[in-house]
């Protein structure tokens, strides 16, 4: 027989998630220009690629924002976004679902450019 306490950490537990929701993409902040969002988690090997990819974008777009991790970074998450003035977002890169190996997370920076030039034209 469970005890009493199981059951009611595990209510708890199914409360807290059916309160919990993803944001809707229409409830993201709109932006005056497109902007591109790197989200990487805040390992050391994750920050040097973002701070790679980021490099390349600015140098190759200098006229596009790029803003690194605005909010809270998910777990062994590497994405890159554009975000578009009309409140719509275009997903560049995502290596969530990618590796083993690691290096299988990471993007080569001109695959990057490519996709986000194929977009902004």
């Amino acid at each position: 027989m469970a005890s009493r306490g199981r059951k009611r950490k595990a209510e708890a537990e199914v409360v807290a998630a059916a309160g919990k929701r993803e944001k809707p993409a229409g409830d993201r902040k709109r932006v005056e220009e497109a902007t591109v969002v790197i989200e990487h988690c805040t390992s050391r090997v994750y920050g040097r690629n973002a701070a790679a990819l980021s490099q390349a974008l600015r140098l190759d777009t200098p006229e596009l924002p790029v803003e690194v991790n605005p909010a809270r970074p998910r777990r062994g998450s590497f994405e890159v976004t554009l975000l578009r003035p009309d409140g719509s977002s275009v997903e560049l890169w995502t290596g969530i679902k990618k590796g083993p190996p690691r290096k299988l997370k990471f993007p080569e920076p001109q695959e990057v450019v490519k996709e986000l030039k194929k977009y902004l034209s």
